[in-house]
């Protein structure tokens, strides 16, 4: 069987780029919370079904889409941290509380969502042009989705590293005491960044309903890959996500060649992120926080 090695990267690339979106706010988010949120996929699936309302049954656009998909998602996640999360942590919740509750709402937040549109798959509309490249074969919602994942990577760069609520995110998920003592104040930075966290999600549950298809799992069809850029990036660390979101994009598609190859159904893909997950929690807890000491 001939393998075409270069769409083999390209389509690393892209799977990487849409991980990496839905990465980034679950470290940070994670990193300060110190809990896993399971509901990230809900919100993930929160802001494709938004974009779909927005761009598709409004018909105000992608861009649009976008936009409010993001604030209102943000909102949503800001909320469900104020309301949740942050109560159950003031009285003594554990992290076992906490994942609970988080996998509890995610169930609300996925039916919710069922019954104001439809268990049916959706689709978007619009139409993406696509190129021959050499032996590259690349669609305009894939340059679009690259281009966003770079341009997100470097504005959190300059975010984290240049601002004062970037530099206070660092502070308190470094060492959140610390932090507290210098006069940062934890709770309103734990606020914006479940607010960012969120909005990015629906970042990601936009491109990947683009890409595919729209409906109340769509968050859960990607979230466990995301899960394990968090933690191979090691948790709270934002360069070290972004390094594991490519590896484990890298991981699967080539792991999809491999499937083919034994004649077995590309379904089993997203055992390759368990794989990974399990391996890193095993032989590396601390993922590759190591090599990215400054995040």
């Amino acid at each position: 069987m001939a393998v075409n090695w270069a769409q083999v990267l390209l389509n690393s690339v892209v799977t990487g780029s849409l991980y990496l979106i839905g990465a980034v706010g679950l470290t940070l988010t994670y990193g300060l919370s110190k809990f896993p949120n399971f509901a990230h996929a809900e919100l993930i699936t929160l802001g494709a079904f938004m974009g779909y309302l927005v761009g598709e049954q409004l018909g105000l656009g992608l861009p649009a889409a976008f936009i409010v998909a993001f604030l209102v998602t943000g909102v949503v996640g800001f909320l469900c941290y104020r309301g949740i999360f942050q109560s159950l942590a003031k009285r003594g919740g554990t992290i076992i509380h906490l994942m609970v509750a988080s996998i509890a709402l995610g169930f609300i937040l996925r039916h919710a969502i069922g019954v104001a549109w439809t268990w049916q798959p959706l689709y978007f509309t619009t139409t993406w042009s696509a190129y021959d490249v050499g032996p590259l074969r690349v669609t305009g919602l894939w340059l679009w989705l690259i281009f966003t994942a770079i341009a997100l990577a470097v504005i959190m760069h300059l975010v984290l590293t240049r601002t004062k609520i970037g530099k206070a995110i660092r502070a308190s998920a470094s060492n959140p005491e610390l932090a507290l003592a210098s006069g940062i104040n934890v709770d309103r930075v734990t606020l914006i960044t479940w607010f960012i966290g969120a909005g990015l999600a629906a970042i990601a549950g936009i491109f990947r309903g683009a890409d595919t298809q729209i409906w109340p799992m769509t968050g859960w069809d990607i979230v466990l890959p995301i899960f394990a850029a968090t933690i191979l990036g090691g948790i709270g660390n934002f360069y070290g996500a972004i390094a594991a979101a490519f590896i484990i994009g890298l991981a699967e598609n080539i792991g999809v060649v491999a499937l083919v190859g034994l004649g077995l159904s590309t379904s089993y893909r997203i055992g390759i992120a368990f794989v990974i997950l399990i391996i890193t929690l095993i032989v590396k807890p601390q993922g590759l926080a190591m090599l990215f000491r400054r995040a």
